[in-house]
């Protein structure tokens, strides 16, 4: 017991000492980016409100440091994060890491132990609850609210992406520095998904991040073009942040226009962004009002292999709103979902778009003139895709339903093929179902031939 005793106030020094350089280090790091910010202030006459902040920030926090809050000691926190453990996890190097951090690290397929960098000979990982008890009393002792525990789908935010968000605002401020910020911000929001979700937790950031689309000649440049086209796509990705960069006025618009203009891969990326941003449904209806479908139409009939499949993406995800299937068909959406089925470009994407409108009598009418059924049947009996056999059974029998004239052509294929009995038994559950509706149709009208 007394040597339990001495091991621990032995540990109890070595963490206060260690508590008093992290936060003499802290005070330092503190004063000196205040000093900047002061300079920063001076030396603007337009006196910049986001600098402000950043100072008030700044000072409230070496406040804290100063009088109230004490600093963590180093070993409470997470090797990895920096952030003060809620589950302490010891690993077979004897280190102790916070457990979802040290757990997605072992899952991405890393067995090097961080901070001995030991290859570890085996990924167990065994509570420390020592550490987290001591962690307990510290938190009552300086009545700082006890760790949360994690919950399942929590995004893993280091003071890493703390660093590197602040990092690029500062460089966004500079108009020397844009273009290698929006570099940054691209390649940052591609790789870091924890860095996305900051962005989602602070959505103020996000307008002064794209505040930079409104900066006089850089998006003449097809590179930064590019790069705040794809960080817009990168940081829809995260579903938080959907409605931030959606509401905010210039972003969707922004995309619209890189519809039109910039490289073909721009033009995709922006496909994609709005593709990302419309899983949202007010996002949904935005997209549509502020004109996005031509654009999109002329992409997916003109555009690359991969560009033409973002905005069939985009284009089938916006028309899942009733309110815009009238505006897409009056723009010309079956035309031009049409003709990449002719022309055995994107048939399935097409095709998935074409049973959207299947209750839009104006569409299936258009259909039927250009000659449809002979190649709607043509998918169903060779097409090796189950749902492609489904939508086209789906249109297939609406335009049927309206042009009776058109079972004639069904009758004979299915005398010759079984194309809609084979469908009907071996088909998806919706095809099944579609066929079977469509043979007693057929039935009925040869009892009465």
């Amino acid at each position: 017991m007394e040597k339990s005793g001495a091991a621990e106030a032995e540990l109890s020094t070595a963490a206060e000492s260690a508590a008093a350089l992290a936060a003499e280090k802290k005070v330092g790091e503190l004063k000196r980016e205040l000093w900047r910010l002061v300079r920063l202030i001076s030396d603007d006459d337009d006196g910049r409100i986001d600098s402000y902040d950043e100072a008030a920030n700044s000072l409230a926090e070496l406040k804290d440091l100063t009088f109230g809050s004490p600093a963590v000691p180093q070993h409470f926190l997470c090797p990895i994060s920096c952030e003060l453990m809620r589950d302490p996890v010891i690993v077979a190097s004897g280190e102790t890491y916070d457990r979802p951090f040290i757990q997605k690290l072992l899952n991405s397929g890393d067995r090097i132990c961080p901070r001995s960098h030991e290859v570890l000979p085996n990924t167990i990982l065994t509570p420390n609850h020592l550490l987290q008890s001591m962690i307990s009393e510290w938190c009552k002792e300086h009545d700082i609210p006890q760790p949360r525990p994690w919950s399942q789908h929590e995004d893993l935010i280091t003071r890493k992406e703390h660093y590197a968000l602040y990092k690029l605002l500062d460089k966004i401020s500079s108009s020397s520095l844009q273009k290698q910020a929006m570099k940054e911000l691209r390649l940052l929001t591609k790789h870091n998904e924890a860095f996305r979700a900051l962005l989602g937790e602070k959505p103020d950031t996000i307008p002064q991040l794209l505040s930079v689309l409104s900066a006089p000649g850089l998006n003449d440049d097809p590179e930064f073009h590019n790069n705040t086209v794809t960080a817009i796509l990168n940081i829809s990705i995260h579903d938080r942040n959907k409605k931030i960069v959606g509401d905010d006025p210039q972003a969707i618009p922004f995309l619209i226009d890189s519809l039109k203009d910039g490289t073909m891969e721009t033009r995709s990326n922006a496909a994609a962004g709005l593709f990302c941003l419309s899983a949202l449904d007010s996002n949904k209806l935005k997209i549509v009002e502020l004109g996005a479908i031509k654009p999109l139409l002329e992409l997916l009939e003109q555009g690359s292999k991969t560009a033409k499949w973002d905005a069939a993406q985009a284009i089938f995800n916006i028309c899942l709103a009733p309110e815009n299937k009238a505006r897409a068909v009056k723009e010309g959406v079956v035309g031009v979902a049409w003709k990449a089925i002719m022309d055995q470009s994107l048939v399935d994407e097409s095709l998935a778009i074409l049973a959207l409108f299947k209750r839009e009598h104006e569409a299936m009418e258009e259909i039927s003139r250009s000659g449809g059924v002979p190649a709607l049947l043509g998918i169903i009996r060779e097409s090796s895709c189950r749902e492609s056999k489904e939508n086209a059974v789906a249109v297939l029998f609406a335009v049927c339903m309206r042009d009776r004239t058109k079972l004639r052509k069904v009758l004979e294929e299915e005398s010759l093929n079984r194309t809609i009995s084979t469908l009907n038994h071996f088909g998806t559950k919706g095809a099944s179902v579609k066929a079977g509706k469509l043979l007693q149709v057929l039935r009925n009208l040869d009892k009465r031939n």
